[in-house]
């Protein structure tokens, strides 16, 4: 509970997400400066970056030892170093596509092209980048390595495959397979790379983000929904739960080399660390 050691003075503002890098430091987004702090796995704070450059700090990976974040309300989304020097851009600060929907979260009359207020960037196995555009929109984007727009898939409904309220978080494996947390929807569709459907994981309540453990099983964190409490939920390649726990609500979660679990709390404004036991 309330994991990190923050420097005097200093405290959380709402945060978005959570990272480990390839020696299991964590790096903390939130809403305020500086947005990217960095902690080893012990919590004793190491540095931070990015005062100034972010309007609203929403999702947040690493792959690789490199960063991949979204700006949410800029509508971009951007590569960095783990040092916080950028390397790559997709989508102009300040240009939206027009979806026909102006609140965060309401009806997209008309689902477009890359952003409006995208939700998370992570990239592929083989390189290719894959962008939830759920705020404003309702699709799922795929660009190759060099930015450039390869396909868009996804419509606004609440019922049928490929529809989707709120594309949340999503995730690339090894298999070639894309998992999207469709979070208002309260399920996660399952895609082939290139947007085909394969299956639908319907026991989840609002997740908000999912994770892979080395050994490839999933986490994913869910919001409390109908007077059910927040939750995480291990489960398998094919939604079966393996495991599952209470939680104070995570808008992001991540898992370590060693399976330790990160929970990012906007409400609670802090980050909660859970430790494996076995």
């Amino acid at each position: 509970m309330d994991w990190g050691k923050l420097p005097p003075g200093e405290t959380f503002q709402t945060v978005s997400a959570v990272a480990t890098d390839s020696q299991d430091r964590v790096y903390v987004f939130h809403r305020q400066d500086p947005p990217v702090m960095i902690f080893d796995r012990d919590g004793n704070y190491l540095n931070g970056w990015g005062n100034g450059a972010f309007i609203y700090a929403h999702g947040f990976y690493i792959a690789n030892d490199r960063v991949y974040l979204t700006d949410r309300n800029s509508s971009v989304c951007i590569m960095y170093t783990l040092d916080g020097k950028p390397i790559k851009m997709l989508g102009e600060h300040g240009v939206h596509s027009d979806t026909g929907c102006e609140k965060p979260m309401d009806p997209v009359p008309r689902p477009a092209g890359p952003f409006n207020y995208p939700s998370e960037m992570v990239p592929s196995p083989w390189g290719d980048l894959y962008v939830s555009d759920g705020y404003r929109n309702a699709r799922i984007h795929r660009f190759d390595s060099g930015g450039h727009l390869l396909q868009s898939w996804g419509t606004w409904g609440k019922d049928d495959p490929g529809q989707f309220h709120l594309p949340h978080s999503l995730l690339v494996d090894e298999t070639h397979t894309v998992y999207v947390c469709d979070r208002e929807n309260h399920r996660v569709q399952v895609f082939t790379a290139n947007g085909e459907f394969k299956e639908m994981w319907t026991d989840i309540q609002r997740p908000m983000d999912i994770s892979e453990y080395a050994e490839g099983d999933f986490l994913i964190s869910e919001g409390s929904v109908d007077g059910k409490p927040s939750r995480c939920s291990v489960v398998d390649k094919h939604g079966k739960v393996l495991s599952r726990w209470e939680s104070r609500s995570a808008h992001g979660s991540w898992v370590d080399s060693r399976g330790d679990v990160y929970l990012a709390l906007t409400g609670d404004k802090s980050v909660d660390k859970c430790v494996r036991q076995s």
